[in-house]
């Protein structure tokens, strides 16, 4: 979730004038109008480390753990969301980008973009336990329950790496012909959807034949990344970072069915399927609240939250959403915990 949004300004557009350095403003188009937030303040909580950048965070709900991807400190930050206090940090996961919990399992797993590597932790000591190798620059995490496999997005790579969820054997790989986005699993048809940034579509991928089964295409969208589903009502939802757009794909018939503008460079995506509500965190600190009533997202709110809250995971018992940043109201990393308005 890096390395696509490096701009190098070159000659042409950068001009250094004698009486000073002239700055220009780079957009990509319109992103969402300001707009209240439907989020009220809970708590602040200080994260330890530096003020790099954080990534992906994933939630184990009935234990009330939240684990962080602190990248640029090269961590995962495990957090104890119930009696706010951070319960350890995990060391040595190098640029680690992705984190995903899985309960039932007792894991945690983590792609090292640093390492090209998935690392397998102990969710109760922190321990690592395992590692296998990925493609390029792997960032995204899914978990395949049906098969025990985890898949890791390798983003420049184009390539989807699965692995055995115990062992961290390899299982297989499969190339998707361009940059990728984020992957999720859809229990329903037992599938994996894959968003594929290069090349502006969605791939779904049969996850017994390791094969791409079908191409979606996705019209209006530039660069898909964020990637979340509501798996009951057959929708995929799909942000689109070159140009602030989200978009919602029926999973039935694999037809875009709406459009709504998002804050600029949207990153990571969060759906709480209780409460019908997405939440989409952009690079731009922006953070888009959208609730879906009869097949339809509507932006509830949309508004600047803090400096690189390009994060969020939601609890679907809570209603509570979490954004870990880089500097706090005090300077210092936190963690940032919202409830919506009443």
């Amino acid at each position: 979730m890096v390395s696509r949004r490096v701009v190098l300004i070159s000659g042409a557009v950068a001009v250094l004038v004698a009486a000073g350095v002239v700055a220009f403003v780079l957009t990509r188009g319109p992103s969402a109008p300001n707009s209240p937030l439907p989020l009220r303040t809970v708590h602040e909580l200080a994260l330890p480390g530096d003020n790099s950048r954080f990534d992906y965070a994933s939630l184990d709900a009935q234990r009330g753990l939240l684990f962080v991807a602190h990248l640029g400190a090269s961590e995962v930050i495990e957090i104890d969301v119930h009696a706010n206090k951070v319960v350890r940090t995990i060391p040595n996961v190098s640029q680690v980008h992705g984190v995903f919990v899985v309960p039932a399992l007792h894991r945690v797993y983590a792609t090292a973009t640093g390492t090209n590597q998935v690392v397998v932790l102990n969710e109760d000591t922190g321990e690592v336990v395992n590692q296998a190798s990925t493609g390029n620059y792997p960032d995204g995490i899914a978990y395949d329950p049906r098969r025990n496999a985890i898949w890791t997005t390798n983003e420049t790579g184009g390539t989807e790496t699965v692995v055995d969820a115990g062992n961290a054997s390899a299982r297989g790989s499969v190339d998707l012909g361009g940059e990728v986005g984020n992957v999720v699993y859809d229990p329903l048809s037992d599938r994996m959807l894959v968003g594929v940034q290069g090349r502006n579509d969605l791939a779904v991928i049969d996850p017994a034949s390791l094969s791409v089964t079908k191409r979606v295409g996705l019209p209006g969208c530039d660069h898909d990344h964020g990637l979340a589903l509501d798996v009951a009502a057959r929708l995929a939802f799909v942000a689109c970072d070159g140009n602030a757009t989200l978009l919602t794909v029926d999973m039935s018939t694999w037809q875009v069915t709406g459009t709504n503008l998002v804050g600029a460079d949207p990153d990571v995506l969060a759906y709480d399927a209780n409460a019908h509500r997405l939440y989409v965190a952009a690079e731009s600190g922006a953070v888009s609240v959208l609730d879906l009533r009869d097949g339809k997202l509507t932006v509830a709110g949309s508004d600047h939250l803090a400096d690189g809250a390009h994060v969020v995971a939601v609890d679907p018992g809570t209603h509570r959403s979490y954004y870990p940043v880089p500097a706090g109201s005090d300077g210092r990393p936190a963690l940032l915990e919202r409830e919506s308005r009443q």
